[in-house]
């Protein structure tokens, strides 16, 4: 279920599986009001220090998700967690372009709902 749920980011030439998981849903929520307010946030930021340290916070967030829940189910193995330092350093501004359209991807497929309809007609509205 993660991979359909997730994107894939390379930072430092390793591999980062961004994933939005209820505890990142509730950070958001506490730094921007929610996920609806994340976008708006993003775009007013004061000046271009701050729109790359949103972006920054967003990556290794997402990016620690993963990771953490890796680390709660290999509690003999666990990872490192990614830092905003290591995020800093490890890339380029460049990267961050990319590295937006994951987090919109992640966010995306945290978000989406597999709607199914009833094969029961009994409520359905006959058209006349």
């Amino acid at each position: 279920m993660m991979k359909d749920r997730a994107s894939v980011i390379t930072v430092g030439g390793e591999e980062y599986t961004l994933l939005l998981t209820t505890k990142a849903t509730k950070e958001v929520a506490g730094r921007y009001g929610g996920l609806e307010n994340l976008g708006d946030s993003l775009m007013k930021s004061e000046n271009f220090e701050m729109a790359i340290g949103e972006v920054v916070w967003l990556i290794t967030l997402l990016a620690n998700q993963s990771i953490l829940i890796h680390n709660l189910k290999h509690k003999d193995a666990p990872k490192e967690l990614l830092t905003e330092e290591m995020v800093e350093l490890l890339t380029v501004p460049a990267d961050l372009a990319t590295y937006k359209s994951a987090i919109m991807e992640a966010l995306l497929a945290g978000t989406k709902r597999n709607i199914e309809s009833e094969a029961d007609t009994k409520n359905a509205v006959a058209a006349e």
